[in-house]
């Protein structure tokens, strides 16, 4: 369970990456001069520098509580098979 909420997350993560990006390119010429494109440039790099912060935040705590979060779910799978079985 783990291993696939950190895929999941890095897979968020180059999901933005590549989601501003391509905002960035495709809604270039709609910027009426090269101050406002900086201006989105620059907004768009701490949207991005932010968001991953974040998510690598989030990942140590995962890491750092990885026993007690996903213990509690384990037990209650095992619980909800043995009701089922």
């Amino acid at each position: 369970m783990h291993k696939r909420d950190v895929l999941v997350a890095w897979a968020f993560v180059v999901g933005l990456w590549f989601a501003v990006i391509f905002v960035a390119i495709a809604t270039w010429d709609l910027a009426p001069n090269s101050t406002a494109r900086t201006l989105l440039l620059i907004g768009g790099a701490i949207v991005l520098l932010f968001n991953t912060a974040a998510i690598l935040a989030m990942l140590r705590h995962y890491r750092e509580d990885r026993d007690f979060m996903y213990g509690i779910d384990i037990k209650f799978l095992d619980e909800a098979k043995g009701r089922r079985g």
